[in-house]
């Protein structure tokens, strides 16, 4: 039984037989595309950097997945920062929410990594190494998929990945560590090879073969775009108005519109969908189309404008309403959060200290008889500076206390686990513990106070 064939295409990357259709975006040159450029240049070089700067002898920004250390901008944040790195999180999203709010998806055609990277470093190469759109397009047709240009595409395309999948890795293991994994032979550490080659074998696929599924498929923000723009964000959109109806030697003949329905825009566009069928859940607010439109227009003698960063209020001629329920209210949530998230970490602690049992029995008895308790006790310094801290036993005399490393030496920005004993006889325990206080200082800016309970034997208590 034979399929029948779809009425039209019904993605924007596949056609009407179910293969996959290839986007080659033709370049349109604009007043847009060279602030973007500009931009995405410098998110670029910004990208590189960040794992190679220092501020305080800290990385900029290093998520320290193994030892469960965020730092962000100087400041590391550890698994018991659960209230500032849930604002921190928090605030983000509202920022996201009021950024697509008042200048729809801004984020996706200035800023995403995705799109800074697929067009302006990855397509570039593709249409130089290829002869250009029309050679792209020519290769495609024939099927020519192993053709020595594109052969030397996809070579060049695993340099950039393996460059690029490193960067990303230096992010979450640090520079000095990926340095040792890239100069070292693979045989002296397999695990972090298999991960370097995996990470590139990613980015080279994503690139390379994926490209801009990524965004139509994989991506959730174009999904939500029905639920953060209302009619008055400001959006890219065609002037249907003007433009409609559309036809060839527009202005010439009388009931035409400004449109000319040459394409361009379609052309030009990343995802490969058509401005003109109005807000898609596709488009990704990159100006490309208004930039091809805008050279259209200025060749057939109309005004610049017909597709341009706009809002659906506005195009149905409605007036613009700066101040409605979305820009009060995120502002609003975005200061609160964000003011509690900054009020956190201006009236954090200068050390984080945490009591942990001790490993294996609850306790033990010494050749006395006497009960022995382990106690760990976890030092976190958050200051920029090395501190000391001294742990003191806080009970009535009679009980022994051992500290064989007292005063601790904690780096600044480390953590540091020390075991102190507690011992005492067993006639001192009731219904099998007893709740002691231990006191930590530095001697300078931290002291405080932690109460604990001790384990002991149930039948000696008096």
């Amino acid at each position: 039984m034979s399929v029948p064939a779809a009425s039209g295409r019904v993605l924007a990357t596949l056609n009407e037989d179910g293969s996959r259709r290839w986007i080659r975006p033709k370049p349109a040159s604009g007043r847009w595309l060279i602030r973007r450029r500009a931009v995405a240049y410098a998110l670029i070089a910004l990208f590189l950097a960040i794992p190679h700067l220092r501020l305080g002898g800290k990385p900029w920004i290093l998520l320290d997945l193994p030892h469960r250390e965020f730092t962000f901008f100087g400041t590391t944040f550890l698994p018991t920062d659960t209230l500032p790195l849930m604002l921190l999180f928090v605030s983000s999203l509202i920022g996201i929410f009021l950024l697509t709010a008042l200048f729809g998806r801004v984020w996706c055609g200035w800023a995403c990594p995705q799109t800074v990277w697929m067009e302006f470093i990855f397509r570039p190469i593709e249409r130089l190494v290829e002869g250009g759109w029309n050679a792209s397009r020519v290769l495609d047709r024939d099927r020519r998929w192993f053709a020595p240009r594109r052969v030397l595409k996809v070579a060049i395309y695993a340099v950039i990945a393996a460059i690029l999948g490193n960067t990303f890795l230096a992010y979450f293991v640090g520079t000095d560590a990926l340095r040792g994994w890239v100069l070292q032979s693979p045989f002296e550490h397999p695990t972090p090879f298999v991960v370097m080659a995996v990470t590139t074998l990613l980015v080279f696929l994503d690139f390379a073969w994926f490209r801009e599924q990524t965004c139509l498929v994989a991506c959730p923000y174009g999904r939500w775009q029905s639920a953060l723009l209302d009619r008055q964000s400001v959006i890219v959109a065609y002037d249907a108005g003007r433009g409609e109806p559309r036809g060839r030697g527009a202005g010439a003949r009388p009931g035409l519109g400004d449109c000319v329905d040459c394409n361009a825009c379609v052309n030009t566009c990343p995802t490969g969908i058509d401005i003109r069928d109005g807000l898609q859940m596709e488009c990704i607010h990159c100006t490309q189309c208004a930039d091809a439109c805008d050279d259209i227009m200025a060749k057939v003698g109309k005004p610049a404008g017909l597709i341009r960063y706009s809002s659906q209020a506005a195009l149905a001629g409605q007036p613009p309403r700066i101040l409605r329920a979305r820009t009060v209210l995120y502002p609003l949530a975005f200061t609160l959060v964000f003011g509690a998230f900054v009020l956190s970490l201006a009236t954090r602690s200068p050390a984080d200290i945490t009591l942990l049992g001790g490993l294996g029995a609850p306790f033990t008895r010494d050749a006395a008889g006497q009960v022995v308790n382990q106690v760990r006790i976890k030092v976190a310094n958050r200051t920029r500076e090395d501190r000391t801290y001294t742990i003191a036993f806080l009970d009535e005399p009679g009980a022994q206390f051992i500290a064989p490393e007292n005063p601790v030496r904690v780096g600044a920005g480390r953590t540091v686990t020390t075991t102190v004993f507690v011992v005492e006889p067993g006639d001192r325990f009731r219904e099998g513990e007893r709740a002691v206080r231990f006191r930590v200082s530095d001697g300078d800016s931290f002291t405080r106070e932690f109460a604990w309970r001790l384990i002991g034997p149930r039948a000696e208590a008096r």
